[in-house]
Order: C-alpha cells, then sequence, then structure tokens
C-alpha cells in the first residue's frame, strides 16, 4: 500500500500544479503585454479547464479521461509557450505568493458552473420530451 500511497501524493501534487499553472494563465491574460492572439487561445483553455462540460464526456470508458489527461495539459503547455517569459515569469511569481497563503476560491465562478450544468440538465429535459412526443 505505500507504494499507492506515493501515487497518489504526486498526482495531488501534480494537480496543484496544474491549477497554480491555470491560475498564472488567468493572471498573464490580464497583462497588456500579451498578444491579443494569446490572450484568444488562453481564454480559451481557461474556459475549458474551468468548464463542466468534457470533449469528450468522462462517462466513456478510458476515452473520457483522455482530455483531462491529454488535452488540458497540451493547451496549458501551449499557452504558457505564448506567453512572454518576462510577463509569466512574473505571474507565476504572483500565483506562488497567492497559493502560499490561501488558493483562491471564486463564488461567481461556482455560480456559473451551477448555471451551465442545470441550463444542460434544463435543455436535455427539453430535447428528452420532444423525443418522447
Amino acid at each position: 500500500m505505500p507504494k499507492q500511497t506515493g501515487i497518489v501524493e504526486r498526482l495531488k501534487r501534480k494537480a496543484a500544479r496544474l491549477q497554480q499553472e491555470v491560475y498564472a494563465l488567468y493572471l498573464a491574460y490580464k497583462d497588456p503585454r500579451v498578444s491579443w492572439f494569446a490572450k484568444l487561445f488562453v481564454a480559451c483553455v481557461i474556459g475549458y479547464a474551468l468548464s463542466p462540460i468534457d470533449l469528450i464526456p468522462d462517462f466513456i470508458p478510458v476515452l473520457g479521461y483522455l482530455d483531462d489527461v491529454i488535452l488540458l495539459p497540451l493547451g496549458i503547455a501551449l499557452a504558457l509557450r505564448m506567453i512572454p517569459p518576462a510577463v509569466l515569469a512574473e505571474c507565476r511569481e504572483k500565483t506562488s505568493d497567492r497559493w502560499s497563503h490561501d488558493p483562491p476560491k471564486s463564488r461567481v465562478g461556482v455560480v456559473v458552473v451551477i448555471a451551465v450544468w442545470i441550463l444542460v440538465l434544463g435543455l436535455s429535459g427539453v430535447f428528452a420530451v420532444r423525443l418522447l412526443d
């Protein structure tokens, strides 16, 4: 069992690092030194990272987690390469400072995610009712 605990801890550290990178991208998005194209790509990556809707649904065995394991880290890596190194270093430093005190929490983000889920479930219900009629 100790080996599994080590794997879980490593995965938790990697997940926390990924969250920090997404937050650094968010900070970089707000920086005027970042090109509009990079901002557009960063907005898409952050939106996908926070979206409850996946490109490949998670209930599909194995394939469902490919977007979380491959597409999201790939998108983050590409977005990080688009940000000027000086801007990225500043954003990572701000992220590190912020994360060491208290990880950011967004009530607005939670409300948006819940609203999207309610909308998707509502539209699914309407679609199902129309199919059955």
